[in-house]
């Protein structure tokens, strides 16, 4: 018989907590008991997982015991607060918060980049941050066929990235301007309806925000590329779903765009989707509630002779959250490497 494993969810109320109770369903996730965890405002709402009404639960250092899995995405701070408790109890904490994401004894994981690293484990792992999750397998390619010498991303980070609320401040501020109203805000740091926003988290001494700063340290790591030289320019859209970036890279090799395209299509991430001339490209409305991280305006850089440009869109919400920390799960489990916290 197929084993299955008790799964509890840190965060389960929140928006990548829903995301990761479809995840564990549509991938028919071997689940024998599911706790939903959460803060004690969420304490005894009920939440649907298959056919079954889970009554959330207040989480304690005591919620972990008899618990395999952690799938925890509650901010950072309350992984810094908890992630200890479960390890103790011998689950493993796979974490979606930036609480351990640099700390150099937890792996940073997307399973298909760099797997191998969950081997290193010691009860933590951490789950990058979503504009980094869609960014590195395209940057593992280019790096496996022509070696990176540079580069730079924009992104276009849709407003799910900070949550149900910002999602609804959207919706809200749309139908403000549209019926001419006052615009009130409290969650975007300025109007996010017909905006864009080039501020995502705090800014720091350099300029950049720590988001931006995210994409940087974290894909070095992920590429295990300690001295790649990257910039990033982090920017919030209203877009409700799908974060998109505009990559540029320079490689060390000049490679043709046939053999770069061919390259992309054959990673199990992505997805390549490049013929404008057809108007075939992809947008962060038509990469909403998909899996792949989709690949488009692939072409050569009239600036530099070995540069390559192309726009890269994912749900931010699977790529770069439930989907990413419930394959680490699956690659535990495959692996036969979720044993080290209960030795």
């Amino acid at each position: 018989m197929e084993k299955k494993y008790n799964v509890a969810i840190l965060g389960a109320t929140g928006l990548v907590g829903g995301e990761l109770l479809k995840t564990l369903e549509k991938r028919n996730f071997s689940v024998n008991n599911l706790k939903l965890l959460a803060s004690v405002r969420s304490r005894d709402k009920k939440i649907k997982f298959k056919d079954e009404l889970i009554k959330v639960e207040e989480v304690t250092n005591d919620s972990f015991k008899n618990i395999d899995i952690v799938l925890a995405s509650s901010g950072q701070d309350t992984a810094l607060q908890f992630a200890n408790a479960a390890v103790k109890s011998g689950a493993c904490f796979i974490d979606n918060s930036n609480a351990f994401r640099m700390d150099k004894d937890v792996p940073l994981v997307v399973p298909e980049v760099n797997g191998e690293e969950l081997k290193k484990h010691k009860g933590v792992i951490a789950n990058p941050n979503c504009s980094t999750s869609q960014l590195v397998p395209v940057l593992k390619v280019l790096n496996d066929i022509g070696i990176l010498k540079r580069v730079i991303v924009s992104t276009y980070q849709s407003v799910s990235g900070a949550g149900l609320e910002a999602m609804e401040e959207l919706s809200q501020q749309t139908g403000q301007w549209l019926s001419k109203s006052e615009i009130t805000k409290k969650i975007m740091p300025k109007q996010i309806a017909f905006n864009l926003i080039p501020h995502i988290d705090a800014f720091l001494p350099n300029g950049y925000t720590k988001e931006e700063m995210k994409v940087v340290e974290e894909s070095r790591k992920i590429l295990n590329l300690p001295d790649l030289p990257i910039t990033c320019t982090a920017v919030r859209v209203p877009v409700m779903i799908g974060h998109s970036e505009s990559v540029t890279v320079d490689l060390e090799k000049n490679i043709s765009l046939a053999t770069v395209k061919k390259a992309l299509s054959q990673h199990e991430l992505i997805e390549v989707v490049d013929d404008p001339n057809k108007g075939e490209y992809m947008t962060p409305l038509e990469a909403a509630h998909t899996d792949p991280v989709y690949v488009s305006r692939i072409r050569k850089d009239t600036s530099s002779p070995n540069g390559y440009n192309m726009w890269v869109v994912s749900d931010n919400l699977k790529i770069g959250a439930a989907l990413n920390a419930v394959k680490i799960a699956e690659y535990l489990i495959k692996n036969d490497l979720l044993a080290y916290s209960k030795v």
